[in-house]
């Protein structure tokens, strides 16, 4: 990654919040990492605290345990949910959702990259997509002029893993209003492994489901799919710099397994 000073960094995990020793070995990845690429802001692509009603206890133990470094260190956490999680999680504090099962928001970035509407993040509830989350959707994403439009949601659009036919759904629902609004990046979880999709009609679409859960085996190849990860766990880094959108996925390990830049294309 450049880590230059001027930019929007931030780091993406899925489907984390179990408490393992896994997830504690990706958050300590992550912690080394932060020491020279001192990213600000993680999204969180749902499935943040396993399984049903959360207590204070599945918060200390699937969330502030394992990120303490990363919290301690000021940095924030924005989340949404999945379909394991308990909806009351978007009053939890760490996950800064404010009640809200749908939310907009400008990512922690140097004064004139906020400025200049350089980035603005749509963070969505794909479990429970209704009439009124598309209308805020297609409002907000035309009112908005940030240069990155970006999603992030739990349930993927692309996937060549065992939810394709739900991601069918996901499209039929959301991708209109993505391509007529400029979005140009989606980030999901819900599959436990790593995906970057060709660019399907100039959006890419991520898949980081594999932060404290894995299938190995599940990740396939096909048209849609440029990289596909499933024998480990892993985060992911973005760095945005003006029209770029620098990106790596990390393991556990501290081994790359994909990275690159997409470039900005406009309508």
């Amino acid at each position: 990654m450049p880590a230059a000073g001027a930019s929007v960094k931030f780091a993406v995990i899925g489907d984390g919040g179990r408490g393992s020793a896994e997830q504690h070995a990706v958050a300590l990845a992550m912690a080394g990492y932060h020491q020279r690429f001192p990213f600000p802001l993680v999204l969180m692509v749902g499935d943040n605290i396993y399984e049903g009603p959360a207590s204070p206890e599945d918060y200390r133990r699937k969330f502030e345990d394992p990120y303490r470094a990363l919290r301690e260190a000021g940095v924030r956490f924005q989340a949404v949910l999945g379909n394991h999680d308990d909806p009351a999680q978007r009053f939890y504090a760490g996950f800064n959702m404010r009640g809200q099962r749908y939310y907009t928001f400008e990512p922690p970035g140097p004064p004139l990259a906020r400025l200049g509407d350089l980035v603005r993040i749509f963070a969505l509830d794909s479990t429970n997509v209704d009439a009124a989350q598309v209308a805020w959707l297609d409002r907000e994403l035309g009112r908005s002029r940030a240069v990155w439009k970006i999603c992030m949601l739990h349930h993927p659009m692309y996937t060549g893993g065992r939810y394709a036919s739900s991601a069918l759904l996901m499209r039929w629902q959301l991708e209109s209003l993505l391509l007529t609004h400029g979005v140009h990046v989606v980030f999901s979880g819900h599959e436990h492994f790593y995906q970057r999709s060709t660019p399907q009609q100039q959006v890419v679409h991520f898949i980081s489901g594999a932060a404290g859960s894995l299938r190995n085996g599940d990740a396939t190849s096909g048209s849609a799919v440029a990289r596909a990860f499933d024998r480990d766990y892993h985060f992911m880094l973005c760095e945005i710099i003006g029209e770029a959108l620098h990106f790596q996925a990390i393991t556990r390990a501290g081994v790359t397994v994909d990275a690159g830049i997409i470039g900005l294309v406009r309508a």
